[in-house]
């Protein structure tokens, strides 16, 4: 949409178009009306004598309109909402329209019955956050993981200077370094799946107030706690103010903003080796590098993928420290916030896709990087020091140091004329002039 403020929902829009199904109004409206009608169903089989004769058939029919609920139908409750002025308050009188349609006008009041609209949102919304983490959220990081470790296998064995504080270190193999990455975020996933998804359920200030006054011999804050593992798939949290804690939804916040971490490492790292000519980037035909040199293939992909993890990570950790902050039993902060939790996520998914766009076009350009091996024959110092070391060869650090340190024109022939003038047995000599930057990776 070329008239959309965010580019969320203009530019990108065919990136996170799954996402609308939870975190759009018409989802958070869909998911109030969910918990509205279960919170009737689950009234019903705690056995309240007033609510004994409502049909089944009745509350049957409520669900089955629920599961074909469309933009039509959020649109009725925003109708409503413009006479209430309150969302949740039009949810709970769209719900008791629909169940007085369907016959059941005598227990209208029993929908929504002791709650304040925190039971509503606190239950809704952690349940587009947990079907967005699992329906679309986690298949795409998995995606991720699966193509960095497909292609670590790929190169395991292929050698390749490393670099340390931007200078030629100990080589390595290019599957390993990606490896690395993967093993990173398999990592975070783990802990990431821990987290509980949790609701706050318990009246206006967290008591169960209004349904201990009316009911006092009921156990209500077994009911809600059964309510809400039960019939939503949540864990409550108990005890509560009026609102949820939010911790354990900021502790998944602050998860996606690791996992974004470390694939901005991954980018920089990508767009460095990118640059140093390690990889060669697949041209796609019709695409421009750059509007004056002809001749670009830029990495855009790695560093569109950046920037959104990046601005992705500002909102998650806003939201991080926010949420989990209000005023005595409640203030209103926390509601407009909420609404923005699909931001992060949608910039984290853009950040995906772009970011396997950029590893299907990586080509490894072996050329190079023997090139760069070759060049570097100093970097064999440190086997040769060590191996010294085991045999008891005196100062072979500061031998191999005086030797190899500023020194720019050290090569093959350099390694094997200072073996031959060190005072060891001539087996020994044989294994260290076998070491070669090309070998000498360790093991992976």
């Amino acid at each position: 949409m070329l008239t959309a403020i965010s580019p969320i929902d203009g530019r990108y829009k065919d990136k996170t178009k799954e996402l609308e199904a939870y975190f759009s109004e018409f989802a958070l409206i869909k998911y109030r009306v969910w918990v509205e009608i279960q919170y009737l169903i689950a009234l019903k089989a705690f056995n309240l004598p007033e609510l004994a004769a409502l049909d089944d058939k009745i509350l049957h029919q409520l669900t089955e309109l629920w599961s074909k609920f469309d933009v039509e139908d959020a649109a009725d409750v925003k109708s409503i909402e413009r006479e209430t002025n309150h969302d949740v308050k039009a949810v709970e009188y769209y719900v008791k329209n629909k169940l007085r349609n369907l016959g059941g006008a005598t227990y209208e009041e029993f929908v929504h019955f002791g709650l304040t609209s925190q039971d509503i949102n606190n239950t809704a919304i952690p349940l587009t956050v947990k079907y967005a983490v699992q329906q679309v959220y986690l298949p795409l990081l998995l995606q991720v993981v699966s193509k960095l470790e497909y292609l670590s296998k790929q190169w395991l064995d292929i050698p390749m200077l490393a670099r340390t504080h931007g200078q030629p270190a100990s080589p390595t193999t290019v599957g390993k370094e990606l490896m690395v990455f993967v093993a990173r975020l398999k990592i975070q996933i783990d802990q990431l799946n821990n987290i509980p998804f949790s609701a706050k359920f318990g009246g206006a200030t967290g008591n169960m107030n209004a349904h201990y006054v009316s009911y006092p011999e009921k156990d209500w804050h077994g009911f809600a706690n059964d309510f809400v593992t039960t019939y939503l798939g949540l864990q409550r949290s108990y005890p509560t103010t009026q609102i949820e804690h939010y911790d354990n939804l900021a502790a998944l916040f602050d998860a996606c903003a690791r996992i974004n971490n470390i694939l901005i490492d991954a980018c920089r790292d990508l767009w460095t080796y990118i640059s140093m000519d390690y990889f060669k980037q697949k041209v796609v035909h019709g695409e421009i590098g750059s509007s004056a040199m002809p001749h670009k293939v830029n990495p855009i992909d790695f560093e569109n993928a950046e920037g959104n993890f990046a601005i992705a990570n500002a909102f998650f950790s806003f939201l991080s420290q926010k949420l989990p902050v209000s005023r005595l039993q409640r203030d209103l902060t926390d509601s407009t916030v909420l609404r923005n939790i699909g931001v992060p996520f949608a910039h984290t998914i853009i950040g995906f896709k772009s970011f396997v766009k950029g590893l299907e076009k990586l080509q490894l350009n072996k050329k190079v990087l023997q090139e760069e091996l070759d060049k570097n024959w100093a970097v064999v110092a440190e086997a040769i020091q060590t191996v010294l070391r085991k045999e008891g060869y005196p100062k072979p650090y500061e031998a191999l140091k005086q030797l190899t340190r500023g020194n720019q024109n050290i090569d093959k022939s350099s390694i094997d004329d200072f073996i031959d003038t060190l005072v060891i047995d001539q087996r020994i000599k044989n294994q260290l002039k076998l070491i070669t930057p090309f070998n000498y990776v360790g093991k992976v």
